[in-house]
């Protein structure tokens, strides 16, 4: 696995992207410390996605219901309700 700084990652954006795409990991950090990590997307048929989406709606019926709307959830946090 390589590692790049973050000033040496962001000027060679485009080749660390060609090296993920054929496979490789690479690690980039910050004052010698790792921050980020760029992987290779999984290759998955249209039936594997189909088959995650699924599991996650699955999933997400599981949780209960937050008991407010998407909008009422936003305003509370922006009015730093305790809620």
């Amino acid at each position: 696995m390589a590692t790049y700084g973050v000033a040496e990652a962001k000027n060679n954006f485009t080749h660390l992207l060609d090296r993920v795409q054929e496979g490789e990991k690479i690690t980039i950090t910050r004052h010698g410390k790792p921050i980020a990590e760029l992987n290779p997307a999984p290759k998955l048929t249209v039936e594997e996605r189909w088959a995650l989406i699924d599991q996650l709606n699955e999933r997400r019926k599981q949780r209960p219901p937050l008991g407010m709307s998407a909008a009422e959830l936003v305003r509370s946090m922006r009015d730093g309700d305790p809620e």
